[in-house]
This record gives structure tokens, sequence and C-alpha cells, in this order.
């Protein structure tokens, strides 16, 4: 490891290091806007110039030279100073002066940076170059004037995102960032970009000229449009979440969130429940809280526990699971489904909590060196885990997929859309040192877990078997054991009388046509339809909550905002109309519901990821697997209720999905 001494401090940095990592070693604050830790390197900003001996009598860009023995760095000279100053002012010959009416403003690098490291006035006179406004789609806003080249979009895009889709045109002066044919961008993660530019040449069109970020409030939060469970920041002001940002998690999500994350936000305002209402002569009419309880206890009565049911739905945190769970069986009910995809872990012989978990871990998973992916469609899936795969690809590993041929933005061996395939893989695979299989939930069924059980992929120190989950909640829910023996099929077999929907939009309830149906839930979509008694609840935003996400990391998300009208949390809807229906559940607060659960399930009770050591199934007496792999019913970008009535998302389908034009939305509008 070689040493170097910067401005007089002497650090040992390891191999391959760049001069700004080893000042940033020392303690020195080095500028830059190319830079980016998570990207290649560009070297095209300058404004990282730092004096190296023995070396070239000028200012050097750190970002792009390797750190040497002997080296002597200097970052605070006059030299340097006045290479700043430089830099920076020609940064600024072509920037507007338009400050005031930039979304950026109080959040830029270049706002930052021109304090900090420029001068207090400007030598230029001439007129400032004026660029054509790009398109880039319905979420990001472009003022190309303001783009000072930095390149950061065009390597996310073709690095992070997997899509080629933005580059720079022409030449010096007239050189211009743009999307190619100025279509919009395609990438499930495409709002990355605005965090991204250090500059307001990239904002964000759905939250343009709303506010300021010092005007909002932040609140930490987890995203439950996936399993991922990314780490999250909710701004809100006045009582609404205007725009939700990425947190950094390096074992989560690094420092990216997917667009529906970011984006979706906005369908929090519509189509809320926000009273109780109760079907009276098929019609859905309003009522207050005490009609709505006194409706279902009134047909609950009765009811015996082998005749009430419930199914839970993908974006249920733990504490309102538990709480139903609790008020089942002070009905003397069990029978609690969440698997309303069809997956058969949970059950035995896939019942231990290795089979149900992504036992790599979502950070492990860029060190496998060969990957297969069974019946995913990984873009819309799991973005974040995607952006795992391109890593461990870029750095060597081989991608094989069982499934639907589609782009997946990396090199990839498509073995067909037969789950077949399992029984002759590539020995590419099979003797990789550190192979990871990836099962899409809805994919799996008892005979492909157990052909994928049966694959080389636990050793010492590896475990590749991967479960990908698409639901925020269903890690969670198998955690506490709320599975019903055959599934969804075998409860719609033998229906109940009595049905509580927690948050269930996704599936068809016909089968459930004759019961009694009581939904939970934030919006007016599926379920609310086909309910006898709708209780409104709060939003994951709207509430504090805990999640677990895929790799079985307990994670916790506060409330940003209260939700609308009489809308409550779903826990304690649950806790009131259990003293309703007789029973009695053992807490009034949630301080004492999260202790309930660290007493019961340990690995529950506090945040962090709990281990569960691998416990190979008895795999003896499953036939092979075949047939085509089960494709993703619902979009992309209309994933859950939220998604559906968010008029951003809708923007999305039309354009990226549907392929209309910009100019015929607007027309529409």
């Amino acid at each position: 490891m070689p040493k170097v001494t910067v401005d007089g401090i002497e650090v040992e940095v390891p191999a391959g290091a760049t001069v700004m990592q080893a000042c940033e070693m020392a303690g020195k604050e080095i500028p830059r806007f190319c830079y980016h830790e998570r990207l290649s390197i560009a070297g095209n900003c300058r404004m990282c110039l730092v004096e190296v001996s023995p070396g070239p009598p000028k200012p050097q860009a750190s970002c792009a030279l390797p750190a040497a023995e002997g080296q002597v760095i200097t970052t605070t000279s006059e030299k340097v100073r006045k290479a700043r100053e430089g830099v920076m002012e020609f940064l600024l010959i072509n920037h507007p002066l338009d400050c005031p009416i930039c979304d950026q403003g109080g959040e830029c690098d270049l706002q930052d940076q021109a304090m900090a490291y420029g001068r207090g006035y400007s030598r230029f006179a001439e007129n400032k170059r004026a660029v054509t406004e790009k398109y880039m789609g319905p979420l990001v806003k472009t003022v190309m004037t303001r783009c000072i080249h930095c390149t950061r979009c065009v390597r996310f895009a073709e690095e992070v995102a997997g899509v080629e889709e933005i580059g720079a045109l022409f030449r010096g002066e007239n050189m211009q960032i743009t999307s190619y044919l100025e279509q919009a961008v395609t990438s499930e993660v495409s709002g990355n970009i605005i965090d991204l530019c250090p500059v307001g040449a990239l904002t964000a069109k759905p939250t343009a000229f709303t506010a300021r970020p010092w005007e909002l409030t932040r609140t930490d939060t987890i995203d439950a449009m996936d399993a991922v469970g990314s780490n999250t920041v909710a701004h809100s002001r006045s009582g609404t979440v205007i725009r939700i940002t990425p947190r950094v998690n390096d074992d989560v999500n690094e420092e990216w969130i997917s667009d529906i994350a970011r984006f979706g936000v906005d369908g929090l305002r519509e189509r809320r429940l926000d009273r109780p209402w109760v079907r009276v002569d098929g019609r859905l009419r309003e009522a207050s809280w005490a009609a709505a309880f006194a409706s279902i206890a009134a047909r609950a009565e009765g009811v015996p526990g082998e005749r009430v049911a419930a199914l839970v739905g993908p974006m249920a945190a733990l504490e309102e699971m538990v709480a139903l769970r609790d008020l089942l069986t002070g009905l003397g009910a069990s029978r609690i489904e969440c698997r309303l995809d069809g997956s058969a872990v949970g059950e035995a012989p896939f019942a231990d909590r290795s089979h149900w978990r992504f036992n790599t871990t979502l950070a492990g998973l860029e060190q496998a060196d060969s990957i297969l992916l069974v019946g995913s469609a990984i873009r819309h899936d799991a973005p974040l885990v995607m952006t795992r795969i391109r890593k461990a690809v870029r750095a060597g590993a081989e991608l094989f997929v069982i499934g639907e041929e589609r782009e997946l933005g990396a090199p990839a061996t498509f073995l067909g859309d037969d789950l077949s395939a399992l029984a002759a893989l590539p020995e590419a695979f099979l003797r990789a040192e550190r192979p990871a299989a990836l099962v899409e939930s809805r994919n799996a069924r008892a005979e492909v877990l157990a052909a994928v059980a049966a694959l080389p992929l636990v050793r010492e120190g590896w475990n590749g078997f991967n479960l990908l989950h698409t639901d925020a909640s269903r890690v969670g829910a198998l955690e506490l054991g709320l599975v019903v023996p055959g599934g969804l099929s075998a409860l719609a077999a033998d229906p109940p009388e009595l049905l509580f929907l927690l948050g269930v939009d996704e599936i068809d309830l016909a089968p459930f046509a004759g019961a009694f149906k009581v939904y939970l839930g934030s919006h007016g979509d599926r379920g609310a339809a086909a309910a006898d008694v709708i209780l409104p609840a709060a939003a994951w935003l709207e509430k504090p909550g805990t999640f677990v996400n895929m790799e079985g990391r307990v994670q916790r998300s506060l409330r940003a905002v209260f939700p609308p009208g009489d809308a409550r949390e779903d826990w304690t809807i649950l806790r009131a109309l259990a003293d309703r229906l007789g029973v009695r559940l053992p807490y009034d607060d949630l301080a004492t519901l999260r202790r309930r659960i660290a007493h019961e399930w340990p690995q529950l009770g506090a945040e962090g990821l709990a281990p569960a050591p691998w416990v190979a199934p008895d795999v003896a007496g499953f036939g092979a697997p075949s047939g085509p792999t089960v494709r993703r019913s619902a979009g992309f970008y209309t994933a859950t209720p939220i998604l559906r009535a968010s008029p951003t998302m809708a923007a999305c389908v039309a354009e990226i999905v549907e392929g209309r034009k910009p100019q015929l939305l607007e027309a529409a509008a």
C-alpha cells in the first residue's frame, strides 16, 4: 500500500486509489463536478485540481491520477486556488443567471462550489451560449443551457441503468447532452440522473416549480413499492408529500431508487379512502366508524373460526399483519394467506427462513461469478437488483435467463421460456465458484424450488439460493407464518364466510363472492370495489411501520404526513375492531405492539439482518418442472393502487408503454 503526503499529512492508501481518494482519506475536501464514486472516471470538469510532486509543474486532475508511493500532494496552494478559480470562471461563462427560478436552487453543487472556490465577480461580457431544450420523457425536465457537460447522466445511463439512451452531440462549445432522437428515456431508474446532475440541467418534471428544498420537512422512510426495501427520504410540506429522494445505504439500494419509488408518490393524493363505507342493498354508502364496526360484528356473530379467513396485500407493514393475526386468533381462526402469487415457499419442505430469503444478499450478489434468473422480468420486478447484476456482469460474471427474452441492459444467455431448462443448465453455471440462482416468487412452485435447491448453490461461505420477491410485505408475512396449506387455491376451494382483506387489490376476488368481505386499505381500487365494508387506512408514508425486505433485513419507516379524513393506521383499526368483536388485544400503543413482536419473533424485534443458517430441504419425490414461466400480470408503472392513481405514472404508461407521442398527450389533456 503506497504512502503519500497530503498537505503535510502522511497517509497510507489502498493500491489503485486515486489522488482524490488519498486527499479525502487525509480529511481534505476536493471540489468536483464530473467525478462520482459509483461511476467511471471521466476527468473532464477539471475542478479537482491539486499540485503533485514529483510531476509536471502544473495542477493536475486528482480524480484521474493514481496515487503512488512518495507523492507529495498540495491542495491549498496559491497555484491550486487560482487554477480552481479559473475553472469555475470557465464553467460560469455560459451558465445562465437563473438561480431564482431554478428547481436546483438551494441544493446545487455549482452554487456551493462557486461560493467556496470561485471569484466574486465576472470578467465575461460577451453573449452567453443558449441550447435548445431537449425532451427526455414525462419524468425528467431539462434546461440544457445550464449543462456543464460533466457527463454523469451519460455514464449512469450506460453503466448503471444499462440503457444507452443519453449521449453527447457535437463538439467543443457546441456540445449538447440529449436523449437519442429526443425520445423518452425508458430506464426504470432514470430519475436518478436528477440527483446526479450537479447543476439545474436535469430536474424532476412532476414537481417543477412546486417548492424550495428549505421549505420541505425531511422524513426517513422505506420504499414499499417493491421488496428491495430501498432507503428513502420523504419531503413534505403542509401535510403533503412533495417528492421522494434516495437515502444512501450501501447494503440495500446504494444511493439509487426506482422511478416508481421516486415519482409514484403523487398517487397518495388521488382516489383516497377517507371515510368508512358499508354496502347496503348492494350499494356502498358512507358510514361512521361505529356503524361500520356494527355491520362487521353483526355479520361475524355466530360464524365459527374455521369459516373466517384473511388475505394480506403487498404493502402491509409488520405491525398491522401481527394485529390481524392476533384478531383472527382471538376469533378462533387461523387461515391467513400472504402468497397471492401462488408461491409454494412457506410450506414443507420449503418452510425454513432460509428458503424464502435472498440469501446471497443484495450487496453480495455483486460477488457472484454466474447468475441464473428463473422466470423474472427483473427490470420490472426489482430494478435495483438488476443494477447489482450489471455490476457483477461488468466484473466478469455470466448471466443466464430462463424466461421471456427481453432487453436486460447486460449481456445474457437466454435458455428458453420453459422451466424444463432447469434440468439442462450450462456447465459454466454448474461449475461456477460462486453461483447465484434468483427464483421469482410467482414462479416458485414446489417442483421449481426443488429443482433449484438441488443445484450446487450452497457451499462454505456462500449461499446462492435466492427468492426474488416483489411484495414489500411478503418476507415479513412469511416470518409470521401467514400461510394456508395449499395456498390461495385451497382457500378458494373452501371459501370463508367472513374474509378480511388487508390492502388486497391484485387478485380476482370472484371465488370469494359469497363471503362477507372487510377491506382495509388506502385507495378506492379493486379490493374496495368488491368489499362489503371498507375501513379507510393509512398509506405507508402516513404511518410508522416496520418492513422486512427480501434479504430478511428489518427496517423502520417513519410517518411523513398524516392520513386524510377519517383514515387511521391499520393496526389501530384492527385494535378497535377487536374490542367490538369481543377480542382483547394486549397492546394499546405502537411501542407495546413492537415489544410483543420482539418477544414472539426475536429476529423481527430489532433493525438489521438477522442470520438465517441454510437448512437443506428434502426435495426427494418432486418431478422435474416444465411448462412456460408465469409472467408478470401488472405493469411496472401500475403495480399498486397508489401507482394506478398516480397521474405521473399514467403519463409513463401512455408514452413509454403505449408509445403515444407527447404532443398527442398534450392534445388529449
